[in-house]
């Protein structure tokens, strides 16, 4: 299955009609939101005796209010029932909002539309969680990260094509009857597609839904935080939103004021950046390898500042008058045009993988109200990053480039807490950069680890690369014990430190060490983590294996797990390996490898001997992989 293309899912029911559903849905939603703003801006004048620009506020309060409202009752309907049923129910709805809305549009009701935003809120309020709980259950987890994608792309170009469609209908005189029509029709085909979204399992069909609004919404962000690694990854995620709706409020302004430009740039300066964010939702399926790499995210992330960075160094120090076309044939304008794409397409590698990874670490039968909780702290932040933009902007006194020179430096500190407090990102991104340069690895048999529960994995000990090796090859996080003497490597120690390694020494010369150990291998292990050693002790001095030491035993005996057996091929003779002389201090007979990682059968804890596992292991990492 993985090896076809994401797009492969576009021809099959599981997939296409809740994509065109999602496309729909977020095509009208803009549609709706951007012509309602319009008509109001351009030709209602002053609206229930307010100022446009405290209108226009106004209303973007009424559709994100309902986020904090009802996320909660949201997420336990979808956790609740059956999806797809959700999905029809909502899209039903919808059909009686626009019609309501295609009314008002049609007689210019402006007061009556700015609160059918607030129930616009309310049914995104309640399709989101059931658009990313319903995804784990129709796609494969190979698929996950390319679903995702696909769903990212789309739900990015629907809100330009939304966007630029309300901008076009104010070109023609009957504008608000051409969005009246257009957004009832947009409606009922959303909710015929959506008919033909497959019948999945329900969730948790035995939930009890309370019907109080704030206090459960509270209770997301208890669910949330039950996983450290679940609620780091949302508030990165809800981070990314912060960034994307500072951008997005200032690019009318921006045009106008730094760059000169009418308001085909302001459009362009929109359709650039979404544009990225689609091409890096894309990316992310072939970079990922069709599985969930987190090692992408911190590029994604590093991209997001240095862009932002050159964006402000590249402000043009003189601004002249210009169009959408000039903004794409002069050099100077277009390395701007260069930076919103980088940005864009920074912001799609950094949250489809961590989508992707929310999804499948998060219980199906709480799966839903965990993407509430998302979609409450997404709101929040978005609410906060108007709040900073209209301190900075307006009480500091900031110019829009230094604005966001702000943004891209916070975003490093943001980065390097996340990456301090979850440092798998880190790990899997060196990984995944030695897998792509160094190093060129294939697995065989990864299945034979179980998919959750405790398990201790045993493996050959060639270079001081093992680690990164298996760490970038199985599945699951991996938590490794590894001679104490490493820890002493400059660059290695600090980085294996960072990934949690266990550190080990013999009994004999460090029996404090050798006692720590054996008590962190079993608290792993209790935690129902994989844990893997290093039997031999030490790095093989002939590229042969060595004699497995007897401690795999003791910690079978002290917590009764299987042991999977694994052997490395193709890292003898590396710079990292002592082929030639001790590792990393000789010339390596060879630049790049083609590595192979072999796993086999688990062994029951009972049937575990240090003998059994050394011969298990030597046997292949001799013979071939067929």
């Amino acid at each position: 299955m993985a090896d076809h293309s994401q797009f492969r899912l576009f021809s099959e029911r599981r997939f296409l009609p809740f994509f065109l559903t999602q496309f729909s849905g977020a095509f009208n939603d803009n549609l709706f939101k951007n012509a309602l703003l319009l008509l109001v801006t351009y030709r209602a004048g002053e609206l229930m005796g307010l100022p446009i620009d405290i209108v226009v506020n106004f209303a973007a309060f009424l559709f994100i209010l309902p986020f904090f409202l009802f996320s909660g009752i949201a997420g336990q309907v979808a956790d609740k029932y059956e999806k797809s049923l959700v999905i029809r129910r909502v899209k039903l709805l919808e059909i009686g909002i626009m019609l309501v809305a295609a009314t008002g549009l049609w007689f210019g009701w402006y007061e009556l539309l700015l609160l059918l935003l607030f129930l616009m809120g309310a049914q995104s309020t309640f399709f989101g969680p059931v658009k990313y709980a319903i995804l784990p259950q129709v796609l494969e987890d190979d698929e996950l990260v390319g679903g995702n994608a696909l769903v990212g792309m789309g739900t990015f170009v629907a809100i330009l094509l939304g966007t630029i469609a309300a901008g076009l209908i104010m070109g023609f005189e009957p504008a608000a009857k051409i969005a009246a029509v257009g957004v009832l029709v947009m409606a009922v085909v959303g909710y015929l597609v959506a008919r033909q979204v497959p019948v999945t399992e329900a969730g948790s069909a035995t939930l009890n839904i309370r019907l109080q609004p704030l206090r459960e919404t509270w209770r997301l962000i208890e669910l949330a935080r039950e996983r450290h690694v679940v609620l780091l990854s949302i508030m990165a995620i809800s981070w990314f939103w912060f960034l994307g709706a500072a951008y997005l409020t200032q690019f009318p302004n921006f045009a106008k004021t730094d760059l000169m430009g009418d308001e085909t740039v302001v459009t362009l300066l929109l359709a650039v950046f979404t544009i990225g964010i689609a091409v890096g939702s894309m990316l992310c399926e072939r970079l990922s390898g069709h599985r969930i790499e987190l090692g992408i995210v911190p590029i994604g992330s590093l991209g997001l500042s240095l862009f932002g960075m050159d964006l402000y160094f590249n402000m043009p120090a003189q601004p002249v008058p210009s169009d959408w076309w000039l903004m794409l044939t002069d050099a100077g304008f277009r390395r701007i045009m260069i930076d919103l794409l980088g940005l864009g397409i920074s912001g799609g590698l950094f949250i489809v993988p961590l989508y992707a990874f929310i999804q499948h670490e998060t219980p199906k039968e709480k799966r839903a109200r965990i993407i509430a909780a998302l979609n409450v702290m997404n709101a929040l932040f978005m609410v906060v990053s108007a709040l900073m933009g209209i301190v900075m902007l307006g009480v500091l006194g900031l110019s829009i480039p230094e604005f966001f020179l702000v943004l891209s430096i916070m975003n490093l500190v943001v980065a390097g807490f996340v990456y301090q407090q979850m440092p798998e990102f880190a790990l899997r991104f060196v990984i995944w950069l030695l897998s792509r340069t160094l190093y060129r690895v294939s697995s065989h048999g990864l299945d034979h680890i179980p998919e959750d529960g405790p398990v201790l994995l045993v493996c050959n000990h060639v270079s001081y690369m093992d680690a990164l090796v298996i760490g970038g090859a199985v599945r699951r996080p991996v938590r490794f014990v590894m001679d104490h003497r490493i820890f002493r490597t400059p660059v290695l120690g600090a980085f294996f430190r960072l990934a949690k390694t266990i550190p080990i020494a013999p009994r004999s010369e460090a029996p404090d060490i050798y006692q720590a150990a054996f008590d962190r291998i079993e608290e792993e292990l209790q935690a129902g983590n994989v844990v893997c050693l290093f039997p031999e002790g030490r790095l093989t001095r002939d590229g042969e294996v060595g004699e497995f030491r007897p401690g795999v035993e003791r910690i079978v005996e002290r917590y009764q797990v299987p042991v999977v057996p694994m052997a490395l091929q193709g890292l003898w003779g590396s710079f990292f390996s002592n082929a030639g002389g001790a590792a990393m201090k000789h010339w390596p007979t060879r630049f790049w490898s083609r590595i192979h990682l072999l796993v086999r059968e688990p062994f029951a804890a009972g049937d575990v001997r240090a003998a059994d596992l050394e011969a298990r292991v030597r046997v292949m990492q001799r013979q071939t992989r067929a």
